[in-house]
This record gives structure tokens, C-alpha cells and sequence, in this order.
């Protein structure tokens, strides 16, 4: 298929030497340097007596779990989590249906977004998050510090020392929502990492078979 994911040649390489030692079997060294789809390198599989299931679960180990992109950051710690995993080939309204599934089973109700996105070499997943708590928590925790600034500069300026009791509070409630959207940061950013990991692997391993149809 034309929209298939095409494996360069060290990939291919890469995926008959990990077929070949599950197999049992030599490796063909008959392959096409321009690159080979999933069903390609499977039907070269098959004339080295290799199973198509021991290709495609070669590939989908090639897949892995992705790349992590760059996200924001607040105070040096992470609030958004993104990944990118290549795909053997674009899922079909069936598959598409089982990967959102596994998502919601994953992640629940969150902030994430999943896209399929085309490229030069076939498909790619692309999967982000946003703890937008912690950014709420940061915008309201410098509302009360700066509103603890305000209201301490005007009472120092009237003499009103007995009422400094309210800007403390404020600047206190303001620091300690700040510093608790800071302190769940690293947890929150190694739990959603593993559960986009997971997904990878999903994701990976569903589409280097072949291609489900709905009924």
C-alpha cells in the first residue's frame, strides 16, 4: 500500500536480525535498499522460513516507544508532556476506535490530545498533555502575592501596622499555591511519560499486523 510506513535499510536490517535470532533461522540479505513495507519484509520473511508474526513483532519493537519532545516548564519543572511514535501505517476506523479506547483506559478524563499525522515515510502518532492545574495553581498563588505586596506598600505608607495581618495571609496563601502546583510536577510528568510509553507500544504492536476492518 502506497500510505504504508517504508522501513529504510538499516531498519530493515535491524528488523530481520531480531526476527532472525527469535526465528531461528538466517537472515536474507536480499533486501531492497530503497525500503520495504510491513507486508514486503513479511513476504520476504516467509521465503527465509520466517513466520509473519515474528516480522511484525520485529517492527513494532523497531517502533518502540517514540521520541519525547520538548514541553513547557514551570520553575525549571515540567507542565506538558509530548511524544511522537512512527507507525508501521495509518490505522483504519477500527483500529483508530481500539487506540482511543486504550487512551481513555490510560489516561481517563485529562487534557490530552492525540493526533495521526502523515509524513514522508508513512504515519506517525502524535500525543501531548497539559497540567493545566499546576498553571492555574501558579496564576492564582502570584494573584495573592502580588495582591499581599499591594495592600502591604498601602498600609506601610498609612501607618497601619495592625492591619499587616492581611497581606501576610495573602502572600502566604499566594506562596504555598504556587510552591504545591511546583512540588506534584516531577510525579504527574513520570506518570504521564510511562503512560505514553505504553500507548507507544500500543499503538505499534496493533498496526504491524494487518489492517482490521470494522464489521
Amino acid at each position: 500500500m502506497s500510505d504504508q510506513r517504508r522501513y529504510r535499510e538499516d531498519e530493515v536490517k535491524e528488523i530481520f536480525d531480531a526476527a532472525s535470532r527469535a526465528g531461528g533461522v538466517e537472515r536474507s540479505d536480499s533486501v531492497d535498499e530503497s525500503g520495504l513495507t510491513l507486508a514486503e519484509l513479511q513476504e520476504v520473511g516467509r521465503e527465509v522460513g520466517l513466520e509473519p508474526s515474528r516480522i511484525a513483532s520485529a517492527a513494532a519493537a523497531l517502533e518502540g516507544t517514540g521520541a519525547t519532545l520538548p514541553g513547557r516548564r514551570l520553575f525549571g519543572m515540567p507542565v506538558s508532556v509530548a511524544r511522537v511514535v512512527e507507525l508501521p501505517r495509518g490505522p483504519t476506523d477500527r483500529e483508530w476506535e481500539l487506540l482511543v479506547s486504550e487512551l481513555r483506559a490510560t489516561f481517563g478524563v485529562g487534557n490530552l490530545h492525540a493526533l495521526i499525522e502523515p509524513t514522508e515515510s508513512g504515519y506517525r502518532l502524535r500525543l501531548g498533555t497539559l497540567k493545566g492545574s499546576s498553571l492555574a495553581l501558579r496564576a492564582a498563588g502570584a494573584g495573592g502575592i502580588v495582591l499581599a505586596l499591594l495592600l502591604g506598600t498601602i498600609f506601610l505608607l498609612q501607618g497601619r501596622m495592625e492591619e499587616m495581618v492581611g497581606p501576610l495571609v495573602f502572600g502566604f496563601v499566594g506562596s504555598a499555591a504556587i510552591t504545591a502546583s511546583v512540588l506534584t510536577l516531577p510525579s504527574w510528568a513520570r506518570e504521564r511519560t510511562r503512560q505514553m510509553e505504553h500507548i507507544a507500544q500500543r499503538a505499534s504492536a496493533l498496526l504491524a499486523g494487518e489492517p482490521q476492518e470494522g464489521e
